[in-house]
């Protein structure tokens, strides 16, 4: 039994210690905040209940492996997950409206054909089949085994060439075309390359330099469904965190952790900011690489052949800019759990989110928002009300400037005005809402993108250092909650059976 000290307590660090606990080790969570879950957190006020993280789950098969693994009770003894039916509503910038059936191909197509007409079904579905190939070639190696020593192979782009017809037009081999140029070549009408894109800029890529296999993005989503769990996705988080502690892991909270401890070039521990020392076999930590060097004293993790932190616009995380509703009057009949409003002009969106425009403010003038209404009792103080959240990506918080005080107040007006196209009569409903800005502690990583040089790759588990380990959505394989959930059971799982494990099989 070996004593693994753990840095933080988000979710891919909570999945790493439940798992080491029941492999028979002793685990001990620090975690500099006042409570677990990382990026899924909740706000409470009046009886009313927000997620101010994400807000649905997709690959919830990632989360039943674990409660699986670490106990006998499956994760729906814990939580109650449900899946969102239609998976999401999209207003486009012409009026245009579809609702998109959960985990139906046939569905979307359909829909896409009654709301767009004859033929944007086709090419939609089309692309997602084309999606699915990318998805296949590298879902082992981006989400179920370590990041492979020669990860260069990954630079490649996995999205098949579209086959063209003549004898000049046929294409060869993968592409090498961004997100951007596969929804302009493959979709042509511009409300589905606003849908393509919106999945891209929810997860924090900039649809004109990330890759086409970030196509895999909607795949997912279509094929593995949507889902809820009562109450918010907070739920999750109190889960898994109640799963650890059910496993002995030990939290500490309030405990800031200023330094790895090394011996003789090894990982022995963790030093907190109070002087502590804790003495550890391994060390697993769960925040951003970028951040290990100053907890080693200046020596870097990475070596110079490893994927190193990223800093480039389009690849660095975002912001989120959430704004929670509390609203008077019955959610109506018919109203749908996520609508997707589309910006009115995505290219000044972009701009503004990705560094070439004016910074964070010019991101929120009219941006893509979106609405969750959640039809759960548990989220309201009674059935006269009604709990609403709205979420824009935007710049995070740097040089550019920030997102508070009256600027926030300013951008929180436009979301509520973009909203009212999916929530009949919001501005005359509204009791009060709180305004979230993006804070920096809670900037949103999207999940590791093959393709591109290997830029949209997220830094190994395994460090140059013996016994440290990185884990959660700054690491391998990337943000979300499921591939947050995937990086603990990697780290775990490199731990248990030795650097040279290849995962699972």
């Amino acid at each position: 039994m070996a004593r693994i000290a753990v840095i933080g307590a988000g979710m891919g660090a909570m999945a790493a210690a439940a798992r080491l606990a029941v492999a028979g080790h002793q685990v001990a969570v620090f975690e500099r905040g006042a409570t677990h879950g990382g990026a899924v957190r909740r706000l409470e006020r009046d009886g009313f209940s927000f997620d101010t993280g994400p807000g649905l789950l997709h690959l919830p098969a990632v989360y039943r492996d674990l409660f699986l693994k670490t106990g006998r009770e499956p994760l729906e003894s814990r939580v109650e997950l449900s899946q969102v039916d239609p998976a999401s509503r999209h207003v486009f910038v012409d009026g245009t409206a579809v609702s998109l059936p959960n985990a139906s191909r046939a569905g979307v197509l359909a829909a896409l054909d009654e709301a767009l007409g004859a033929g944007a079904g086709e090419r939609w579905s089309a692309l997602v089949g084309r999606a699915r190939e990318a998805w296949d070639a590298t879902r082992r190696p981006l989400l179920e085994e370590p990041l492979w020593p020669e990860w260069r192979v990954l630079g490649r782009d996995p999205y098949p060439a579209v086959r063209r017809r003549g004898l000049f037009g046929r294409g060869k081999g993968p592409t090498t075309a961004t997100l951007a140029e596969v929804a302009r070549r493959e979709l042509a009408d511009p409300r589905l390359i606003a849908l393509l894109e919106s999945h891209a800029l929810a997860y924090g890529f900039d649809p004109r330099s990330a890759p086409a296999s970030a196509a895999v993005l909607p795949y997912m989503e279509q094929t593995f469904g949507s889902w809820y769990a009562r109450g918010g996705m907070r739920a999750l988080a109190d889960a898994l965190y109640e799963r650890c502690l059910a496993r002995k892991v030990e939290f500490a909270f309030g405990a800031e952790v200023t330094r790895i401890v090394e011996k003789d070039g090894r990982a022995t521990g963790v030093e907190l900011a109070d002087g502590r020392v804790s003495e550890a076999e391994f060390v697993v930590a769960g925040i951003a690489p970028a951040r290990l060097p100053a907890l080693l004293e200046g020596r870097e993790p990475y070596g110079p052949d490893d994927v190193r932190p990223q800093s480039d616009p389009g690849v660095r995380a975002t912001g989120r800019f959430t704004v929670c509703l509390a609203l008077r009057g019955a959610r109506e009949a018919g109203a749908v759990h996520r609508t997707v409003v589309h910006a009115a002009d995505r290219a000044a969106e972009l701009a503004g989110v990705f560094g070439d425009g004016d910074g964070p403010v010019a991101a929120c003038a009219r941006p893509t928002v979106t609405v969750l209404r959640p039809d759960d009792a548990a989220t309201r103080p009674d059935d006269g009300h009604e709990a609403v959240t709205l979420t824009a990506t935007v710049a995070p918080p740097g040089p550019a400037g920030r997102l508070e005080g009256a600027a926030a107040e300013a951008a929180a007006d436009r979301l509520v005005e973009v909203a009212e196209a999916a929530v009949p009569g919001l501005r005359e409903r509204m009791l009060w809402r709180e305004v979230l800005p993006p804070a920096e502690d809670a900037l949103v990583p999207g999940p590791a993108l093959a393709g591109r040089d290997g830029r949209f790759l997220r830094p190994g588990n395994r460090t140059r250092i013996p016994g440290l380990y990185a884990v959660g959505g700054w690491s391998h394989p990337g943000g979300g909650l499921a591939h947050s959930g995937m990086s603990g059971a990697l780290v775990a799982g490199l731990i248990v059976n030795g650097d040279d494990w290849h995962g699972s099989t």
